[in-house]
Order: structure tokens, then C-alpha cells, then sequence
């Protein structure tokens, strides 16, 4: 099968609601499956987060790396399994199974070594760490919330590894919504992406069926609504702009297209990649995005698209997922 025959056999997620329900138990499904065993030649020694051109991503469940210039060539595997990585400045988040049916944020040294761990309620879904390596988020789904229609929600959380001040959910914090106080018992979070100052972030906020860009303040826990239709924000490492995934006509039963936001001028530029992606896109450089794409089988792929909207999408690393650049 071709690389872009495999991409247009993948499948759109449907409604908001839905989508809950339908990727929390996908997710389910995979976490359930019993350990796999990593290929014989690979090693925790052969996996470090310590800087350097090359890309973190998940092979199978297990950590791996890949060359940067050579990211569809060999590859080395860890022995750590995760369902959610990423890494910045040495220091790495691993969301991982604790056992069948929970699941642990795991805070990792330049060595893949544990420094902190947490429980967490829900099945993974997003991780990210401050380009200083100092503040780590997750989120997961978590069902049983009465007020949202699918029996799912989201839990996001925000770790300092230098203090450990932890904070469980951005559902504590106070929300300014289009000037004004906003307070809702639907309020759901996801995708958190960090400033350069580590105090600041970008997320999406959603309530009342409506998906918003957030911008927050961990010091003042406060987040204010910046505009509509803006899902998993990716800061650039410039911190001009913010990679995300559009929903089509506003409507996700429709898919999700692509895009960049500038935060100067608030100009949206759709990228070359057609297909839907349902990702948190990583940024390999001020140029260049990386994002997972699933095949109807499951399979995940890693590919790169420009970000400036030009030139078209390139398959990165084949059979993995999670991509993040170990800067």
C-alpha cells in the first residue's frame, strides 16, 4: 500500500459528543491490551532525552528515537512503555498504564528515569513540556461527568518540577469569557501549550458547545477566551504563532483542518495537509510541523507539513506516533 493510499483511507472522528465517548474508548481499547514485549535489540541506553538532532516519538507503545535527518531510518526503542510522550530541554512526560484500568503522569530525567510520578483519573490524551523543561501538562478523558452529553470530559493538569506545585485541573481557574466573568459547570480543557516565561500558557476551552482558544496565567489562575474554533494550540518555538486544529465550518463532525494562527495579526493560515487531524502538532522548527495520522487499521503514522501553508505533507516516521523534537 502507498504512503498516500494509506492516508486516504483515514478516518474522521464525528461530533463533539461523540468524539468523547467514541476516542475514550479507543483509547480504552489500546491501554487494555496486554504489555508487548520491545524488540530484543533495543534499550533504555539507546533512548536519551538529552538535546540533540533528533525526534522522540512512540513505536508500538514503547519510546523511541529517530535520527533527525534520517527520521524513516533506524530507529532505537526503549524499554518504557507510554501512551503520550514529549520532551524538552532533557526533561520528558510519560503517560502511562499503572495497571488494566489507570493510568500514571510520569516526570522523566534525560535518562528516561523517573523523577515524579502522579495518578490520574481518565485515559491519556495530550502531553506537553515547556521548552525550559520545567513545567509539564496533561490531559486525559474521564467519564462519569453528568452534565456533558456523551458521559465524557477532560481533566488537564499542570506540574512545576522544580517547585512540585501541582495544579489537578484548570477547572479551578477563573475564566473571563469575551469580557466577562464566565462560570458553567460544562467547562472542559485540553491541549496545553507553554509560553517561554513558564507562568503563561495557550489551551482550548470548551462550554456550552462552543470550542475557544484560552490564554492563562498559572500565578493568577486565570484563563480569558482570545478567539473561537481554535483546538490543541502548539506554540512556535519563535512564539509568534500557534499550530492547531481548525474544525470545519466550526463543525468537527466535519473533521479538522490543519492550521496557524499569528498572534499579532490573529491571520489563519490552513497548511497543505487536507486530511483531518485529530493532534496536538508538535513543531520540528520555526518552520516545520509533525502530527500523527492513523490509518482505518489503527496504524499510526508521523508526518511534517510546512507551516506557512505551502508545499504538501510528508510521511516522517512510519508506524509511530507522539512526535516531539528533542530540542
Amino acid at each position: 500500500m502507498t504512503a498516500m493510499s494509506t492516508r486516504a483511507k483515514i478516518a474522521v472522528v464525528t461530533a463533539s459528543a461523540v468524539l468523547l465517548g467514541a476516542v475514550a474508548a479507543g483509547y480504552a481499547a489500546t491501554a487494555a491490551e496486554p504489555t508487548r514485549t520491545p524488540p530484543p535489540a533495543a534499550g533504555d541506553r539507546a533512548v536519551t532525552l538529552t538535546p540533540g538532532p533528533r525526534l522522540l516519538a512512540i513505536t508500538d507503545r514503547y519510546v523511541s528515537a529517530v535520527a533527525a535527518t534520517d527520521p524513516s531510518g533506524p530507529r532505537a526503542v526503549s524499554g518504557l512503555e507510554c501512551l503520550r510522550v514529549y520532551a524538552a530541554a532533557g526533561t520528558g512526560v510519560c503517560l502511562r498504564p499503572e495497571n488494566a484500568w489507570s493510568y500514571q503522569v510520569v516526570v522523566l530525567d534525560s535518562a528516561l528515569r523517573p523523577t515524579r510520578t502522579l495518578s490520574v483519573p481518565g485515559l491519556p490524551n495530550r502531553a506537553r513540556v515547556s521548552a525550559s523543561g520545567q513545567m509539564v501538562s496533561w490531559t486525559t478523558f474521564v467519564g462519569g461527568d453528568s452534565y456533558t452529553a456523551s458521559g465524557f470530559s477532560t481533566r488537564t493538569g499542570i506540574l512545576d518540577t522544580v517547585t512540585g506545585a501541582t495544579v489537578t485541573s484548570l477547572e479551578e481557574f477563573a475564566v473571563t469569557r469575551d469580557g466577562r466573568r464566565h462560570r458553567s459547570p460544562d467547562v472542559n480543557y485540553w491541549g496545553v501549550t507553554f509560553t517561554a516565561d513558564d507562568n503563561r500558557f495557550y489551551a482550548t476551552m470548551s462550554t456550552q458547545g462552543r470550542r475557544y482558544l484560552v490564554r492563562g496565567d498559572l500565578a493568577a489562575r486565570t484563563v480569558e477566551t482570545v478567539r473561537e474554533n481554535v483546538e490543541c494550540p502548539s506554540l512556535s518555538p519563535d512564539g509568534t504563532r500557534l499550530a492547531f486544529k481548525e474544525a470545519v465550518d466550526a463543525t468537527p463532525a466535519k473533521g479538522w483542518r490543519l492550521s496557524v494562527l499569528d498572534l499579532a495579526t490573529m491571520r489563519v493560515t490552513a497548511t497543505a495537509e487536507t486530511t483531518s487531524v485529530d493532534d496536538q502538532a508538535a513543531w520540528l522548527d520555526d518552520a516545520t510541523l509533525a502530527y500523527t495520522l492513523r490509518a482505518d487499521d489503527g496504524r499510526p503514522d508521523v508526518w511534517s507539513v510546512p507551516a506557512d501553508g505551502s508545499g504538501a505533507p510528508k510521511l516522517l516516521i512510519p508506524g509511530a506516533e507522539s512526535p516531539s523534537p528533542l530540542t
